[in-house]
């Protein structure tokens, strides 16, 4: 085949980037049990009814359908229906989470807390931190509206950003703030263009986003009136002061007073906090406070992580009980491109071996294969060079996979009972009478 390739939008992953990858898994995960969530796993595919009529217009057009086979597909095109698509790969991991919820309803202690680290696939063009698969690490919480769950996740938020070194800014909003605000510019009608003009803020500008308000209704007096409040990021009493009057704000701008109040005194160590009236997510099921988290890459704002409350996702499954939840979704990759770029990664060896033997011949990798398994037994990684070929070559192998200790053992070492080891790092080489004395030099005075 002259043309291998990879479908559009996906990738493969080295070693490196792997080792990279499960360094920041290993801190959210580390992090997510610590704030008392615990793991589920849903299935990949799900049935497209699901899914539907959950993500908003733009989103429903990204749901990555799976097209009917084998005896299905035939059966499809023989019935009246003609439906020959009736599944999709998760479009994201809190739709199929409340799915789970209102399945297992009997099974589960609310609130629930879980946490889900795994790939979702969305059907858009590639760019920038936007693959059509890529994985997802959320956090949910589902059976309470306490306030106190906004504030655990701007905590959560803060020590996982901080551990991983990276300094990020936390914008929040309420949806229905948003929704007040296009009912005094009387454009209730005109609510998801409203939003969805907003989100675009950070991309085009607040002269762009002027020009568009005014083509879709809104009168310039108006808009004049409320401009600063899209731009205002310190006075919550200016903002507080505007929202007064409007009588259906004053519970929400009393819960963004409160998480403002909360947060001051714990003070957050890697995380700015800001209150963003022009902060709309895209997605149809929030309906109270959402995130946005943002870092800078390159003088830009760059995106990587969201979330927010909702109210009414298990209804939609048809549970009786309308249960509230709260959820932020960590984006795996676009953290992994703001600390590659950032070289935060510097910082960490990644290790790939401890040890390797160098291949003398058959007696000697017996005798080598017994220290070997000593050494796996101790939690030491290592391993035999698997061919007999000439030292050099050997080395050369284990110096690129930054290996610090080579074991030599011949026939010499074999018949004097020594163990000769090479240190590459300092390149130099010591004997040890046992392989104990190595493994007690390994962990009490290894400093390479």
């Amino acid at each position: 085949m002259s043309n291998i390739s990879i479908p559009y939008g996906t990738r493969d992953f080295s070693t490196n980037e792997i080792r990279k990858r499960d360094y920041i898994i290993n801190i959210i995960k580390k992090n997510f049990e610590l704030f008392g969530f615990s793991p589920i796993e849903t299935t990949s595919i799900e049935n497209i009814s699901i899914l539907q009529g959950k993500y908003g217009e733009e989103g429903e057009k990204l749901i990555f359908k799976i097209i009917n086979s084998g005896i299905i597909l035939n059966n499809s095109l023989l019935s009246n229906k003609n439906k020959i698509c009736k599944k999709a790969l998760r479009y994201d991991l809190t739709v199929p989470f409340a799915r789970y919820v209102v399945m297992n309803k009997n099974k589960i202690f609310f609130p629930f807390k879980r946490y889900q680290i795994q790939p979702v696939w969305r059907a858009e063009k590639p760019q920038k931190g936007r693959f059509r698969e890529f994985y997802q690490c959320d956090v949910d919480s589902i059976g309470s509206k306490s306030i106190w769950q906004e504030i655990e996740l701007i905590l959560l938020y803060d020590k996982i950003f901080y551990e991983l070194n990276l300094p990020v800014i936390i914008k929040f909003n309420h949806i229905e703030i948003l929704k007040q605000l296009s009912a005094f510019l009387g454009i209730n009608k005109k609510f998801i263009e409203f939003t969805k003009i907003l989100d675009k803020w950070e991309k085009i500008g607040s002269k762009k986003i002027f020009k568009k308000l005014i083509q879709i209704g809104i009168s310039k007096y108006l808009l004049k009136k409320i401009f600063f409040l899209f731009k205002e990021e310190k006075n919550i009493l200016k903002i507080y002061n505007f929202f007064l009057p409007l009588k259906k704000c004053f519970h929400f701008i009393n819960e963004i007073k409160f998480i403002f109040k909360i947060i001051k005194n714990f003070k957050l160590k890697s995380s700015k906090l800001i209150f963003k009236p022009n902060l709309a997510r895209g997605l149809n099921y929030y309906t109270g406070i959402i995130f946005e988290v943002l870092t800078e890459n390159n003088n830009n704002l760059f995106s990587i992580s969201g979330g927010g409350r909702y109210d009414n996702l298990t209804k939609i499954f048809v549970l009786k009980k309308k249960l509230s939840g709260i959820g932020i979704s960590f984006g795996l990759d676009r953290i992994y491109i703001s600390m590659l770029e950032m070289n935060l990664f510097k910082k960490f060896f990644f290790k790939y071996l401890d040890v390797i033997f160098i291949n003398f011949g058959y007696n000697e990798s017996i005798y080598s294969y017994k220290l070997i398994l000593e050494l796996r037994k101790n939690g030491i990684s290592s391993e035999l060079y698997p061919d007999n070929i000439k030292i050099k070559k050997q080395l050369k192998y284990a110096n690129k996979k930054k290996i610090n200790f080579v074991f030599l053992i011949g026939k010499k070492e074999i018949k004097k009972k020594k163990i000769k080891v090479k240190h590459l790092k300092f390149r130099l080489e010591k004997e040890y009478s046992s392989i104990k004395e190595f493994i007690d030099f390994f962990y009490n005075k290894n400093i390479l």
